[in-house]
């Protein structure tokens, strides 16, 4: 049977401050935040940490010398010996501090600006489900734990450790980055690796060059190669050189040559042969004379859909129905901070933000419906939805 909403406290609390939230977003995503934008990034957890503690949370800010600050905010919750449900949503954008794209706007159907779906706008409907759970004193708010990280977009570099380790005091993990636009939320995501690859040869006029002539670039081509061979998307491996540069002009051979390569994968084990394919790769050189290097810049396990994690979903999915609000699976491609919370071993969903697109563009967008009814959503998760055991 469908939940009358007249008959839902938080309905009703979120109907009545549906304008707060909204200037609740309009005022984060008005501050610029690009990941290496540390004093906004800053600015950006103060503003959340003035509501936090209005709400009653004690908050401890984790400083930072490269990235912003993260800010991490407890409540006991109305039963102190529960485990604490992990909620997290990152402060940063994609959008570096020059972007032109750096200010927010709302029609009678979206809203727009940098970070309204990634995440800003998730960040606004965990606040705003905690705060409505508190006015209408709610007697089944879990102890929570909320961290807000400073540098999500460049994989939490900073962060992940501090995220791990709270994973694994914590009962379940909730994660608030964007919905899909027909009501999907995350129930697994593929992994990632992050490389550099650096090749050094030995430069001289191409008009003398000889056969053997120790050419970075050919070497790096070589490599190239040699990666994409290892694109297999219909097993769940995807492997792209995403961005190549070398050599000082049409006439010199060469010294150098570099690229950046992404990998994604869907098991451990997919992981491991990567890793161990792309040591093979580094170790030998096809062109005379030639050395290669290679740099980690990121990685992220994969999340799988384990049954916990389905077991979740369908609490979810179920609360969806009874609240009138579409819920369905999602497997997503990219990779957020619930690959790390998965490595943790606890149930763990995604895609609990505001239903949205076009992220990491000008043009990216939520649905503004979405604001009020996710946030409803989120408030009967936390209180409604049991962690699932594992068998």
């Amino acid at each position: 049977m469908q939940e009358k909403r007249n008959n839902d406290p938080v309905h009703n609390w979120l109907t009545r401050h549906t304008t707060e939230m909204y200037g609740l977003l309009a005022a984060l995503v008005n501050i610029q935040s690009g990941t290496g934008n540390k004093p906004g990034v800053n600015r950006v957890g103060r503003a959340i940490q003035l509501e936090m503690e209005t709400m009653g949370f004690s908050c401890q800010t984790i400083a930072q010398t490269d990235y912003g600050d993260h800010l991490v905010a407890r409540h006991l919750g109305t039963d102190p010996e529960k485990k604490p449900v992990l909620i997290t949503g990152h402060m940063d954008t994609v959008f570096p501090a020059d972007t032109d794209f750096t200010s927010y706007s709302e029609d009678d159907t979206c809203c727009y600006g940098p970070g309204t779906a990634d995440m800003k706008g998730g960040l606004v409907i965990g606040m705003f489900a905690i705060k409505a759970l508190i006015e209408t004193q709610c007697p089944d708010m879990p102890p929570i734990v909320f961290v807000f990280n400073a540098d999500e977009e460049i994989g939490s570099p900073s962060s992940r450790q501090l995220i791990f380790d709270l994973a694994r005091e914590s009962s379940m993990g909730l994660v608030l980055e964007a919905g899909g636009l027909g009501g999907e939320i995350v129930v697994a995501r593929k992994g990632n690796l992050s490389v550099q690859i650096d090749v050094e040869g030995e430069a001289g006029h191409a008009a003398f060059a000889g056969p053997d002539k120790a050419s970075a670039i050919l070497e790096l081509a070589h490599k190239t190669i040699a990666i994409e061979a290892l694109h297999r998307p219909d097993q769940g491996i995807c492997a792209n050189v995403g961005r190549v540069s070398g050599g000082i002009g049409p006439n010199t051979v060469p010294s150098h040559a570099k690229a950046a390569v992404d990998f994604r994968f869907t098991t451990d084990g997919d992981k491991t042969r990567l890793t161990h394919a792309l040591d093979q790769i580094m170790a030998g050189s096809v062109t005379p004379g030639t050395r290669t290097t290679m740099t980690w810049i990121s990685q992220r396990p994969a999340m799988p859909e384990t049954p916990v994690n389905m077991a979740l979903f369908t609490q979810i999915q179920s609360l969806g129905k009874q609240l009138g609000i579409s819920v369905i699976p999602e497997w997503r491609q990219g990779v957020s901070d619930a690959n790390i919370i998965a490595r943790a071993g606890i149930p763990v969903i995604d895609g609990l933000g505001p239903m949205g697109g076009n992220d990491h563009s000008p043009e990216e967008y939520i649905i503004k419906q979405s604001l009020k009814d996710r946030a409803r959503l989120f408030a009967h998760i936390l209180t409604r939805c049991q962690p699932p055991t594992r068998t």
